[in-house]
């Protein structure tokens, strides 16, 4: 699995979260650590209530952003938010000047940071502005199901709108692209889900399927993309048919993600697909209400990296 020059940097997250919790439990599996070298970016004492033991092919880049007197577990403030911030733009650093490969990105909390930068969506959309990208994905991945969402973090009222002809056939052809380049998958085939329940039913229940995810289809085929659809949630998901698809089309955060998180949620991954590296998650988020009791899972963690070891050249 090792690839040469590959480094992958990890950023620790919301210290107040588990962030450092899942990173450490991941590092301290050698299945892991074989897939190094790691750069570790965030508040070195803050990762050392977790791990105490060095790894060779794991150095730490200390950002000194929070002190223990700034610091409580579980409850974020504006100098953890700050912290997770700045352990994100020092990976987009890294990455600008090729020291790091990859990255992957542990839990970060959006409303205190966003109390520092008003403009602050998620990881995704930092990422994209970062490197001047204007079409990127959330693809959620667990071995070989694969879902991505047209909308993301959005109030269900404004789904109608911001699912677009244009928008829905921008993120049919990110997936193809990432099937075809990142999963090297010659010939991927692609379902996508309706918006409405049972797909409108013809436009009994909604139009939208009529005027803008058919019309979205009919030109993804029209550039040789094998797309089919669109087709009723409810039944999409189930493992019996979506094993037919190499990715899944949702058109709303919770439609593919209360699916796939229920099949598959401690394997799962969040891939940020459309960027010029690879960049993945674990599918959780900063878990306050279980952070510092040594209780969280480092499964999705786990599978983050060996994602992001997988497919960073």
């Amino acid at each position: 699995m090792q690839k040469k020059n590959r480094c992958i940097g990890i950023t620790l997250g919301d210290p107040a979260g588990i962030g450092p919790e899942v990173v450490a439990k991941a590092l301290a599996k050698p299945a892991i650590r074989k897939l190094g070298p790691f750069k570790l970016i965030g508040d070195h004492w803050v990762y050392r209530k977790y791990c105490r033991q060095d790894y060779a092919n794991c150095s730490f880049v200390d950002l000194k952003n929070i002190t223990p007197k700034q610091w409580q577990i579980g409850k974020p403030n504006l100098a953890s938010a700050k912290a997770s911030l700045s352990a994100l733009q020092k990976g987009v650093d890294f990455l600008k000047k090729k020291e790091i490969t990859g990255l992957v990105t542990a839990p970060l909390s959006k409303e205190p940071i966003g109390r520092i930068l008003p403009s602050f969506q998620g990881h995704t959309e930092f990422l994209a502005d970062a490197f001047g990208v204007k079409n990127v994905g959330m693809m959620f991945v667990a071995g070989k199901v694969r879902t991505i969402i047209v909308t993301r973090h959005i109030p269900l009222n404004q789904v109608s709108k911001a699912a677009s002809v244009a928008n829905i056939y921008a993120t049919i052809d990110l997936t193809h692209r990432a099937l075809r380049d990142i999963f090297k998958i010659k010939k991927p085939v692609i379902g996508v889900c309706g918006v409405n329940p049972h797909a409108g039913e013809g436009g009994m229940i909604g139009r939208e399927e009529i005027t803008k995810v058919i019309p979205a289809i009919k030109k993804a085929k029209r550039h040789k993309m094998n797309i089919q659809g669109p087709f009723a949630a409810d039944t999409l998901f189930s493992p019996d048919i979506a094993r037919h698809y190499d990715a899944i089309v949702a058109m709303f955060h919770d439609q593919g993600l209360i699916p796939v998180k229920t099949l598959c949620f401690r394997e799962l991954v969040n891939l940020t697909i459309g960027l010029p590296f690879i960049r993945t998650s674990p599918a959780h988020g900063t878990a306050f209400n279980i952070a510092g009791k040594r209780k969280a899972d480092p499964s999705s963690m786990c599978a983050a990296i060996k994602l992001a070891a997988q497919l960073t050249l």
